[in-house]
Formats: C-alpha cells, sequence, structure tokens
C-alpha cells in the first residue's frame, strides 16, 4: 500500500474521532434538561458540568502540542480513545454532580486530544493543500454535532433516556478505536520539529491577539451552541431542530470555504463572520417561533468560519509556532469557554428569577431567561467586530508596507 493510501485511512479515522468529539457536545446539549431532573441540579452547577468538558480540552491540547514532536501523533489519539471511552462509560454510570464533573473532564480532554493530534498530522501529510484538507477534516465537528442532535432529538422523542443517548457515541469511538489498531500513521524528520523554537515564536504580540480573539470567538459559537437546549426550549422552536439546522449549514460552508478565505482573505473572513454572528444573535434574541430558524441561519454563516479560520491565521501570519501554536489556539477557546459556562448558566438562573419576579407565566418566564443570556452572549461577538477591525488595517498594511519595500 503506498503512502496515499496509508494516508487516506488515517484521514477517516481521524474524522472519526472529530466525529465523536462533536457528538458529545451535540448530545451533552440535548440531555442537559435531563441530567438536571434526575439529580436536582440548578442551570448553575450544570454550568459547571459543562466547564469540565471546555477545561478538559485546554489540558489536553496544551499537552498534546508539547509532546507532539517527541510521541507523534498516534500515541496521541490512541490516548483520545482511552479516555473517550473511558469518559463515555463513567457518564452513563454516573450517580451524581461529582460523577458527571469527572467524567465530563475526561471526555473533554479526550476531545483536545484528538485536535492536538490530528490539526497538525494532516497539515504535515498534506503540505501542498493543507487549507483544503483541515476545512474537510473540521467539516465533521458541524457534521457530527448534526448527527448528535438528531439522533438526540429523535431518542427524546421516542422516550429513550439520557443513558442511551451517550452510549450512542460510544459506536463511532469503538470504530476509530479499532481502525487505530492497524492503521500506518506516516513518520515525519524529527529534526524539523522542535518544540522549544515553537515557544519562541508563542510570544509575539500577534499570537496573544489572536488567542484573546479565540476565547471570544469559541464563547460566540460554543456559548450560545451548547446551552440551546436551555436557552430556546420554550421558544416555539425545536433546540435540537434549531442546532442541527445551524451546524448543517456550518458543515456546508467549512467543505466550500477555499475560495472564500481567497477571495476575501482571513482577517476579512472574520470580520463578515463576527458581523453575521452579532445579527444572528441579536435576531434570536427576538424572534419567537419559527422565525428563530431564520435567526439561526444568520447566526450559522457568522460562526461557521471562526474556528478553522483562526487556526489559519495562525498557520498563515505565525507558521514557526508549529503544532504547539495550532494546539494551544485551540485550547484557548475551550479554557475561555470552561469559564465562562458557569457564567452563562448563572445568567439563566438569575434571568428566570427576574422573570418570576415580575409575575410572568410559567412559559414566558423560560421565554425571557432565554432572551435575556441571548442578549448577554450578543457582547461577544460586538467586540470581535471591534478587533477584527484593527486586525484587518493591520494585516493590510503590513502587506502593503512588505510590497513596498521589495
Amino acid at each position: 500500500m503506498d503512502n496515499n493510501n496509508y494516508n487516506r485511512i488515517v484521514f477517516r479515522l481521524c474524522c472519526i474521532a472529530l466525529i465523536v468529539t462533536s457528538m458529545t457536545f451535540a448530545i451533552r446539549a440535548g440531555i442537559l434538561g435531563q441530567l438536571g431532573s434526575e439529580f436536582g441540579l440548578t442551570d448553575t452547577e450544570l454550568g459547571w458540568v459543562n466547564a469540565m468538558a471546555f477545561l478538559g480540552f485546554p489540558v489536553a491540547t496544551m499537552v498534546g502540542g508539547i509532546i507532539y514532536n517527541a510521541i507523534g501523533a498516534k500515541k496521541l489519539v490512541a490516548l483520545a480513545f482511552i479516555c473517550h471511552l473511558l469518559g463515555l462509560v463513567l457518564t452513563i454510570t454516573a450517580d451524581g454532580f461529582w460523577g458527571l464533573l469527572v467524567s465530563t473532564f475526561l471526555i473533554g480532554f479526550a476531545n483536545g486530544a484528538v485536535e492536538a493530534g490530528c490539526n497538525p498530522l494532516i497539515a504535515e501529510m498534506y503540505p501542498k493543500n493543507t487549507t483544503t484538507m483541515l476545512n474537510r477534516f473540521h467539516v465533521w465537528f458541524p457534521g457530527g454535532i448534526v448527527i448528535g442532535a438528531l439522533a438526540s432529538n429523535f431518542m427524546s422523542g421516542v422516550g429513550l433516556n439520557w443513558q442511551w443517548q451517550v452510549a450512542l457515541i460510544l459506536i463511532p469511538t469503538v470504530i476509530y478505536g479499532a481502525m487505530l489498531i492497524k492503521a500506518q500513521f506516516p513518520r515525519f524528520d524529527t529534526r524539523t520539529h522542535s518544540t522549544s523554537s515553537n515557544i519562541r515564536h508563542l510570544f509575539t504580540p500577534l499570537y496573544i491577539f489572536l488567542v484573546a480573539c479565540m476565547t471570544f470567538t469559541a464563547t460566540t459559537e460554543f456559548g450560545t451552541q451548547q446551552w440551546i437546549e436551555r436557552i430556546l426550549g420554550s421558544s416555539g422552536a425545536s433546540p435540537m431542530v434549531v442546532l442541527a439546522l445551524i451546524t448543517g449549514l456550518m458543515a456546508v460552508g467549512r467543505f466550500f470555504a477555499g475560495p472564500i478565505v481567497h477571495k476575501l482573505n482571513p482577517t476579512g473572513v472574520l470580520l463578515g463572520s463576527a458581523i453575521c454572528a452579532s445579527l444572528g444573535i441579536f435576531m434570536m434574541s427576538q424572534a419567537e417561533g419559527s422565525m428563530i430558524y431564520l435567526a439561526a441561519m444568520l447566526f450559522a454563516l457568522g460562526v461557521t468560519y471562526f474556528w478553522p479560520t483562526m487556526l489559519g491565521c495562525v498557520a498563515e501570519y505565525i507558521q514557526k509556532s508549529g503544532a504547539l501554536g495550532m494546539s494551544l489556539m485551540g485550547g484557548a477557546g475551550m479554557f475561555a469557554m470552561s469559564i465562562w459556562n458557569p457564567v452563562i448558566g448563572s445568567w439563566i438562573d438569575t434571568a428566570r428569577s427576574s422573570a418570576e419576579a415580575s409575575g410572568a407565566s410559567a412559559e414566558q418566564i423560560e421565554i425571557l431567561a432565554g432572551q435575556a443570556v441571548l442578549q448577554n452572549l450578543l457582547i461577544f461577538p460586538i467586540i470581535l467586530i471591534v478587533a477584527f477591525i484593527g486586525l484587518h488595517l493591520v494585516i493590510n498594511n503590513n502587506k502593503r508596507t512588505e510590497k513596498c519595500a521589495s
């Protein structure tokens, strides 16, 4: 078997591992209400459970980015499989708040290990069309969320409890674990991979600025999606259908991202994304019923390119940061969510209490609480609009300076 065939098998393995990652996001979003009811958890406590997934992710990307050059991608992906399997089983058998915390952290760590191992691996396997293949890889994050959201919606509809929904994720987990046994990962020249050199190129103003922006793009995207069931549960729209609509459009958009990024350049794409995300969240905070689906489509257009384009900025503008730079960028986004998840949960509790105090009906209480939280989340993409205008001007000015100098 030639190297191209080996690469195709490894690429498919990476895609299935990413599907597992995204299904954990979707199904967790779909079962939050069931977890709260069964274990008597407040939304703030549910926020801490959510936070563990987003905390485990950056821990894994930080560790994985540092050791990637030493141990290679295969061992990182194998570690992800072990943690996925263990985390899912412990979630199914959890008996309360602390069990959910531990199991969710393990799943988050597995998700981060997938990103830390697969992103630089794919970039190295396909040096001549890196952007195209990374976009095709990241199609399966929203793609997997569509699968998970629709599965969660169907299983809830037919009366299957949350344990069965989590157990569903074990199927693709076992598949990519079995593929790992026979898969032959490519070997790269270790002399060209230096973690110490990667570290030196992290401490630049541009990288630090991009890390700060990544915390806002991730919160805009995941802060809305992860709490979709709690925010829109009484709005007249199906939260899981909204989530599937958003992520389905994201998958299509990422598949065709190449020409768009080439035409607008990464900073232009990020600025347009921030504007669309702001408008989408604002519309969702005002709309009810079927109009929410239209608002969700606009929001989807906004967040589609955030994650891969932020990674693309690192690859294009700070190339020497290497695998570590890409891994830490993703980790920064998820670490931000580990901080903001309990805050978002407390926003819901506070908004619900305020609505109850106003004498609103039970149904109106949930609608008002969801709208209040969306209005708080709107702050993040608005800040990004300002940040990306500045980034766009600086990058374009540097390019003009380089042209004049040459």
